[in-house]
């Protein structure tokens, strides 16, 4: 019994540094981060990361500007029904364009959070 209780602990404390490794790579990141709203650019601001945009204007003006300025975003929109779908169209525009989308920050969401949305993660993280 006192080993499953330890490999209980072991496993949190593993995914309590795969959390902390992820959000610092997140904040040594030089690329662009595009989230949905305000607070979900809140919530990465008040994690330590900057250079964060939000969808407010019409996804055509949204991707002819980063396509002008960048060539590699990170997209972190939620993880719901709404957010997987502007994910797509963002990722597929962005893509046409010639902006390459870094998917590992998304896909480390999927896998090892139970956040749904970015405002969900202030949850999980702490400073």
């Amino acid at each position: 019994m006192i080993q499953k209780i330890q490999l209980t602990y072991t496993e949190k404390v593993n995914k309590i540094n795969k959390i902390q490794d992820w959000l610092e790579q997140l904040k040594e990141s030089e690329k662009l981060i595009l989230v949905e709203g305000k607070k979900d650019k809140q919530t990465l601001e008040n994690l330590g990361i900057t250079k964060i945009i939000t969808l407010n204007k019409p996804f055509y003006k949204i991707i002819e500007e980063i396509s002008l300025n960048h060539k590699e975003i990170i997209i972190l929109t939620d993880l719901d029904k709404e957010g997987k779908h502007l994910y797509s169209r963002l990722k597929h525009g962005l893509q046409r364009n010639g902006v390459k989308i870094d998917t590992k920050f998304r896909e480390f969401l999927f896998k090892e959070t139970k956040a749904s949305t970015i405002e969900g993660l202030k949850n999980n993280f702490s400073k």
